[in-house]
């Protein structure tokens, strides 16, 4: 009797500890453009952890309303698919509404390059790139731009890919899968949506390069840009080409930053780095925070604003850039028990996916020794990649301050960071 007992406890754990996991999301598509319910389009809910995967999938009815069924504890993005484009939301926790925005897509909505900034550091035979591209769209109506093509960028020849990636105005940030287009040239086909006040688009290319101690950079442009902004360790050395008019700009006191302004194809933007160093991440981040708090736009469309007389006109962008990593770094974590080691950026345009969205849905490209880094750290990432995707899913429905939020996530970065160094 005990053991019938026992048996009969033990299978209602279990159906209790299922349906403790089950979630239904709810929420509704809204197009932003016509600033009426979207009606017929796809909703998916993704797996993080199951490579991108979708988990459920639902259609809006007439009032753009849809209803997913959480098969387990997740964590779990909204993807909402409007015209070939996808849009992204944290899962909401609890009974949180799900709520998406979406636009109308059209392959010719205007973009332009507000700001590349470029952060550089060496060590080890090895020059560790990061160039972020902020992109502004400002087409009325609003419409979000979409196609195969919709943002185009240049590399240095040998540049090896380890990741790329996008992050939306709305802060959320998505893997991102880059195409050759010739030698040194590349195109995204993220949907690239419309300004939210003044956030916009920030693609973000990492890569490595062999380094002897010295290297010249030939960056060129694809269209007018308005700050080109390259950054630093203090303990390198920057020299600028012939005709590049790059200033010094007191940016952070841990680290050089230069400014050219009004970049535009045929601009002379040549320079040299030598020395090796690394940025001071922990500091950047602690400034960061308080440039948050503090960021302000210059002018109009929220630039960088001038060089002259102007303490940090990087501020605007640190915080915001480097906040939404929380998200992408635990996607990152995800990723490193399944993806090879880095590729030459050449290759990353044969890279296969058999995602069902290829322009929209997220695609890591390469994360270098990545089986070395899981068999040291799988499950320390695991369990970072949780806490920082909880902590943002936090932030987006409203339920964690401002401040305990930015020092969670700093300190989580800072471990996770160090775990992927490993």
């Amino acid at each position: 009797m005990k053991s019938l007992h026992f048996a009969q406890a033990f299978v209602c754990s279990l159906l209790f500890g299922a349906s403790a996991y089950a979630a239904t999301v709810t929420g509704t598509v809204t197009n932003k453009t016509t600033d009426k319910p979207s009606a017929g389009d796809l909703v998916e809910l993704v797996d993080v952890q199951a490579g991108m995967s979708a988990v459920a999938k639902a259609t809006t009815d007439g009032r753009g309303h849809y209803s997913l069924n959480e098969p387990g504890s997740g964590p779990y993005l909204v993807r909402a698919t409007h015209q070939g484009a996808g849009y992204f939301i944290a899962a909401p926790q609890g009974a949180g509404p799900g709520d998406i925005g979406v636009y109308d897509s059209s392959p010719n909505a205007p973009v332009s390059i507000e700001d590349q900034i470029i952060d550089i550091e060496a060590q080890n035979s090895q020059l560790d790139v990061t160039e972020q591209y902020v992109v502004h769209n400002t087409s009325s109506p609003k419409v979000t731009k979409s196609g195969d093509n919709t943002f185009e960028f240049t590399l240095p020849d040998g540049a090896l890919v380890d990741m790329a990636e996008a992050t939306r105005p709305s802060g959320l940030p998505t893997m991102a899968q880059p195409k050759q287009l010739g030698k040194g040239r590349f195109s995204f086909g993220v949907p690239i949506e419309p300004d939210q006040g003044d956030k916009m688009t920030v693609f973000q290319i990492h890569y490595h390069l062999p380094y002897t101690g010295k290297y010249t950079f030939k960056p060129t442009v694809t269209m007018q840009t308005d700050n080109l902004a390259v950054q630093l360790p203090k303990a390198m050395t920057f020299t600028p080409g012939a005709g590049a008019a790059f200033q010094s700009i007191p940016q952070d006191p841990s680290i050089q930053t230069y400014l050219l302004k009004r970049a535009a194809p045929g601009v002379a933007m040549e320079f040299t780095v030598s020395g090796t160093g690394s940025m001071p991440r922990e500091q950047q981040q602690g400034g960061g925070q308080e440039a948050g708090a503090q960021a302000q736009p210059s002018g109009p469309g929220g630039g960088i604003g001038e060089p002259i007389n102007q303490p940090d006109p990087l501020t605007k962008y640190r915080w915001w850039i480097l906040g939404g990593l929380g998200v992408l770094l635990a996607v990152v974590a995800a990723f490193l028990l399944r993806k090879p080691a880095g590729v030459p950026a050449g290759a990353v345009a044969g890279t296969p996916t058999s995602a069902p969205h290829p322009a929209t849905v997220p695609a890591y490209v390469n994360v270098t020794n990545a089986a070395t880094s899981a068999g040291k750290n799988g499950a320390l990432l695991a369990v970072l990649k949780e806490e920082l995707f909880a902590l943002e899913s936090e932030k987006l429905s409203g339920t964690i301050g401002v401040e305990e939020y930015a020092e969670q996530k700093a300190a989580l970065e800072v471990v996770l960071k160090r775990a992927l160094k490993r």
